[in-house]
């Protein structure tokens, strides 16, 4: 028997609108991508054109002390080495004044944020400077002077007096920026003056070494001299400050860094304002929740910011203890340590704010008057290290040699008489411990987020641990006056 096969015949007009559905679809894609890429402008002229009137070169002044005694160094050896040292040896015969100063001039760029004549720039540019110039676009020069300025994001704030209505531009809003979107950068690279450099955001929330970062990276060419002035977006705005490049020898490899505007307007505005910044401050010591502190306390996650230590302050006031987790600032999720810190330094000194923190497994909702950290700085970190103190009768637990605190070692390590833990006298360089940062001469306070004053506390919290089913213990350390959390594998 012959097998038999079945065709199926298709009407031809069904052909004829799936055909047509195909052909929609595709059209559909290829507008839906349009919307989502952008191609490369044309040019930039046109951009470049509108901008520049904006921006401006900066020259500073600074006087400097030298020693008409100081010659140039020598390598020793060398044959040059003896004529050298005849003539420093005429000139120190010479008799009158050896000490001169002399005008060091230095160059950067900002740019012009209002027609009344504020401008902005970095703080490295003017610091220490004793006389500020800027040249504008059409050729002008104006003395300026300081308005104020913020170390910590690196900006500064001048004013020049005029009487027509200066070019200025606006800042943008950097959060929208997406890495890819096309930038460009005008300011005064090398001392040349005006010059326009193009390219792409590289990288979003870059951190390099300020409490308060928050870089846009761009491959947008930034040389010396380039710092201070704006990083634009295509619609003109100001999304940036270029502060930085990363460069083996101070030439652009397309990696540069420019301070993102939100951080920067923010700042200005309190410059404009009050002549200094004016950040808000909770009085925590915080450190960020690690996977294995997570699962030693129970979390499904690591979000949040877990406080270590809370000295004077709001903080204290409104009823907040080492250990609390926060999660939330006013009204805001807490992410990590880095973005708590952004939103209590946003904050308006003065408000009081709900923060939430989890507790001993329960959610706690604190209310908190914030302070002025400018007011607070310089009065935190004021403990004295603690020195390795070499006592017998130890016990170790975990790769740790402890002992108990008390009145004569509190004495000699410079403790209050109420303090109480366990004083790390050594630790096993093979340990975990010592992997994670425990050194001799820190004191474990508590365990398990129970305090703890003997070694069979400690004891006791890691069996707790173990019985629970937990990997890992929580120990709250103090090293060198600061306090931080570490989590201690507790497996057999």
């Amino acid at each position: 028997m012959k097998a038999q096969t079945r065709s199926l015949s298709v009407p031809s007009g069904l052909i004829h609108i799936l055909y047509l559905s195909v052909l929609s679809l595709a059209f559909l894609l290829v507008q839906i991508s349009q919307v989502h890429a952008r191609g490369a402008p044309e040019s930039f002229a046109d951009l470049a054109e509108a901008v520049s009137p904006s921006v401006v070169n900066i020259t500073t002044t600074t006087l400097v002390e030298f020693d008409d005694n100081m010659g140039p160094v020598i390598p020793e050896g060398s044959p040059f080495e003896d004529f050298f040292r005849d003539f420093q040896d005429r000139q120190q015969q010479q008799p009158g004044e050896r000490n001169r100063t002399r005008r060091s001039q230095a160059l950067g760029s900002g740019f012009i944020i209002s027609a009344d004549g504020y401008v902005v720039t970095n703080n490295h540019v003017i610091e220490d400077a004793d006389e500020i110039m800027i040249e504008l676009f059409s050729g002008g020069e104006l003395d300026a002077k300081l308005i104020g300025r913020d170390p910590k994001t690196d900006i500064a704030l001048l004013k020049v007096d005029v009487d027509e209505p200066l070019p200025f531009v606006s800042f943008g809003d950097s959060d929208v920026s997406r890495v890819g979107d096309w930038v460009m950068a005008v300011g005064n690279p090398l001392g040349q003056g005006f010059s326009v450099s193009a390219g792409i955001i590289s990288a979003r929330n870059r951190e390099l070494s300020g409490t308060y970062d928050d870089y846009i990276q761009t491959d947008a060419a930034i040389n010396r001299g380039n710092s201070g002035g704006p990083l634009f977006n295509m619609d003109g705005q100001v999304i940036g400050v270029n502060t930085a490049i990363l460069s083996p020898d101070g030439g652009s490899i397309g990696i540069g860094f420019s301070m993102a505007s939100n951080v920067v307007s923010r700042v200005v505005d309190q410059l404009q304002e009050f002549g200094e910044t004016r950040r808000g401050w909770l009085g925590v010591r915080i450190q960020d929740v690690t996977s294995d502190m997570a699962e030693a306390l129970g979390l499904e996650s690591t979000v949040g910011a877990m406080v270590t230590d809370v000295p004077d302050g709001p903080a204290l006031d409104a009823g907040m203890e080492a250990g609390d987790i926060i999660l939330t600032f006013d009204g805001r999720d807490v992410r990590d340590v880095r973005d708590l810190v952004n939103q209590v330094g946003n904050a308006p000194v003065g408000k009081t704010v709900d923060v939430e923190v989890l507790r001993n497994g329960d959610n706690v909702v604190l209310s908190v008057t914030l302070g002025r950290r400018e007011l607070a700085e310089g009065e935190l970190d004021e403990e004295e290290l603690v020195e390795e103190e070499q006592v017998p009768q130890e016990t170790e637990i975990l790769g740790l040699s402890l002992m108990v605190l008390d009145d004569a070692m509190r004495t000699d390590l410079g403790l209050d008489d109420d303090d109480e833990g366990l004083f790390v006298s050594r630790v096993d360089e093979n340990s975990e411990a010592f992997e994670k940062g425990l050194r001799a001469g820190d004191i474990i306070e508590k365990a398990g987020q129970r305090r703890i004053e003997t070694i069979e506390d400690f004891e006791a919290q890691i069996a707790a641990a173990k019985d629970a089913g937990r990997k890992s213990i929580l120990l709250l350390v103090r090293s060198g006056g600061n306090p931080r959390f570490i989590a201690l594998s507790v497996k057999d």
